[in-house]
Formats: structure tokens, C-alpha cells, sequence
């Protein structure tokens, strides 16, 4: 298993627990996860039943996550890791159309059985910390929420290695199809220690990094980077905590989550390219950083009194021609979980959900070394 990030960990957990030997692979495994990778700038908002599309593989993978996620959390809450939720999630409509369309989509939804509520200008009005002035409405979706990525990847690892996966902190230099080799042994990988690592099943996961290890396979599966920019906030002397709102809040594409302590996260994905020269941050990022403090031109006074803590941000691995994420068999053994741009935490527990099916409908065996 090539990658550590919330998908890979997810993925290792998975399998190691349905009872197959995992080996992860992943030079962040040393120390910290690099400033560089998504999970790194990722706030964790799973946007899963107000997801607009109601059909589909994008539909189905949410749906499947969200549930499992909360079937994850309690498994985990038993065994003393618990993951940090915050229940509720409310877009707010910053145009009348925009307002039309979360109407459609609330008695959709309804009819669905899935309880999304409308919220109006008045009801808005009523919460504290202030909505944006120009907010006509907003769509609040109580199932879905906020999950810290980070607490859930220090979970899902913790119980990985208690379960036996075990962590090789190295770079994967390139993966080969072992010459001769037998089905158990049939993929290699040569890793800045020194010591290849040979297996039957072996999952990509790794980002941006992916396209490099595959492309002298022949498997051509390009993925551009996109900043993800957050801040983490102090609210102002005086100002009611952001914990009051029915849930996290996303107004124009920027995404606010209420944090304990009198504190907000702020953040967003900017679009492919913007803000990156030569594939890093570029002087377009701080005016992004900026319209992202502002929230657009539409922050409430207490916002822009707030006092910034700290930044972060990290690259977002987007497919190029191929939707989000990729989950492909690319040919026996081996297998690519990447490419999830806006949405890791998210999918993650769907994504590990299809790898461990597509082992098993290949007729792994329970004992497979996978790494």
C-alpha cells in the first residue's frame, strides 16, 4: 500500500482488519504528514446528502461513506480512539438562483426521506455569529458535517498498527512487475531504504506522486495539483462562539467550521492552477489567501476582526479527463485509489470499500501481502 494520507490509512485499516497483511508505504510515516499533501489543508466537511447530483457513481460514493464513516467513528469510539464530529452542514445562497435551487433540492431531498431544511433571511438573521449581509438563504443538511482529519488519520493509524500493518517510511523510487515471479509475488517495489518490497496486491494511493510510479507501467493517469488554503481564526473579544450554528458553513465555495475555544477554520480549493508556479504557491496565492479572508467581499465586521493564528495549505491531486476520485484496477494485483481533489476525507472510507471489494471479487486470499 503506497500512501498514508486519510485514503491509504483508511484503506490499510480496512484491509488489515479484514484479516490480510498490510505493508504501508510512505516517507511521512517518519514524522509529520508534509504541508505539501491534501489531508494536510484539508477542514474534513463530508458534503454527502446535500450533494446536488442524485444518482451516479458520485452520488453512491458519498452515500456509501457517510455511513460508513459513523460505522467507523463508533468502532473506533470502542476502542479508545475517538474521532471529533460536528454534526450539520449549511450552505448558504449568495444568488436568488442559488436560492431557487436549494428550494428544488430540499423537497427532493424530502421526498428522499432525507430531512434537509430551508433556512430563510429571518431564520438566518437569528444565528450568531452573523451570517454574510447578502445571504438570501441557506440549506441545512443535519446528517451531514465535519470531520477532523487529522484526529481520524492518528485513529485509523493507531488501530492499523495495533491490528499488525505494518510501516515502511521510505519513497517508492518505481514499481515493476517481478520478472517470473508467481502470482504471490508478481509486483516489487524499489524504496529510498534499499529494501524492496515484494507482494501479489498492490495499491497506489499516493497522490500526486501516483501519475510518476505508473506511467513506465503504461498506465497513463495524469493528475494536477490544486491549492487547498486554510486559516485557523480567534474571534474578536465579545463575540458570540461559531459552536451556536447548526453546523459548519459554506458560502461561495469557502467553507467556515466552528472550533472550540472561540475559534473558526477557514478554508477553500482554489481552482486547478491558480496560485501555483511550477507546481508550488505562487504570488496569486496570497490575493486568493486574501478574497478567502474576506470572504469574497461579504465578510460579517466580526470576521474581519478576527485574529489569524496560523495558515496552511497543501496540493490537491485533481484528475485530468477522468472524473474524482480514480478507482481503477489497472491489471491483476494491482489496483489506484487517487486523484480524490476536493473530497479525501470524504470518500476515503468508500474508496478503501472498493479496493477491499476488488480483492475480493479477484479471489484474493485472507493472507495476501499487500503493500
Amino acid at each position: 500500500m503506497i500512501g498514508a494520507g486519510v485514503v491509504g490509512l483508511s484503506i490499510a485499516w480496512l484491509l488489515q482488519r479484514q484479516g490480510h497483511a498490510v505493508t504501508l508505504v510512505d516517507p511521512a510515516l517518519a514524522g509529520a504528514a508534509p504541508t505539501e499533501t491534501g489531508s494536510a489543508a484539508a477542514l474534513g466537511l463530508l458534503m454527502a446528502q446535500v450533494y446536488r447530483r442524485r444518482s451516479g457513481r458520485g452520488w453512491r460514493l458519498r452515500q456509501h461513506s457517510l455511513a460508513l464513516w459513523q460505522a467507523w467513528r463508533a468502532e473506533l469510539q470502542t476502542r479508545g480512539r475517538p474521532i471529533p464530529w460536528r454534526p450539520g452542514l449549511l450552505q448558504l445562497a449568495a444568488t436568488a438562483q442559488e436560492w431557487e435551487n436549494q428550494q428544488r433540492l430540499a423537497a427532493e431531498r424530502q421526498a428522499m426521506g432525507l430531512p434537509l431544511q430551508l433556512l430563510n433571511r429571518e431564520d438566518l438573521t437569528r444565528l450568531q455569529p452573523a451570517m454574510p449581509a447578502a445571504a438570501l438563504g441557506g440549506l441545512l443538511s443535519p446528517n451531514d458535517g465535519q470531520l477532523d482529519p487529522l484526529p481520524a488519520m492518528a485513529a485509523l493509524r493507531a488501530d492499523a498498527l495495533t491490528a499488525g500493518v505494518q510501516e515502511r517510511a521510505a519513497a517508492a523510487l518505481a514499481v515493476e512487475r517481478h520478472p517470473g515471479g508467481s502470482p504471490e509475488g508478481r509486483w516489487r517495489l524499489q524504496l529510498t531504504d534499499g529494501l524492496p518490497l515484494q507482494s501479489r496486491w498492490l495499491v497506489i494511493s499516493a497522490g500526486l506522486t501516483s501519475p510518476a510510479l505508473l506511467a513506465p507501467l503504461g498506465h497513463d493517469r495524469p493528475q494536477q495539483p490544486v491549492l487547498g488554503q486554510a486559516l485557523e481564526l480567534a474571534l474578536p473579544p465579545g463575540c458570540p462562539e461559531a459552536e451556536g450554528w447548526p453546523g459548519s458553513l459554506s458560502w461561495d465555495g469557502l467553507n467556515l467550521v466552528p472550533r472550540p475555544g472561540g475559534r473558526l477554520w477557514l478554508g477553500a480549493t482554489l481552482e486547478p492552477g491558480l496560485g501555483l508556479l511550477e507546481g508550488r504557491p505562487g504570488p496569486e496565492a496570497n490575493a486568493a489567501l486574501q478574497r478567502l479572508r474576506t470572504l469574497h467581499g461579504q465578510a460579517p465586521p466580526w470576521l474581519l476582526e478576527a485574529t489569524v493564528l496560523r495558515q496552511w495549505q497543501g496540493l490537491r491531486a485533481r484528475p485530468e479527463g477522468r472524473p474524482a476520485p480514480l478507482l481503477e484496477a489497472l491489471e491483476p494485483g494491482l489496483l489506484l485509489a487517487s486523484g480524490h481533489y476536493r473530497n479525501g476525507v470524504l470518500l476515503a472510507p468508500a474508496s478503501a470499500a472498493w479496493v477491499a471489494e476488488a480483492m475480493a471479487n479477484a479471489d484474493a486470499a485472507p493472507q495476501d501481502q499487500t503493500s
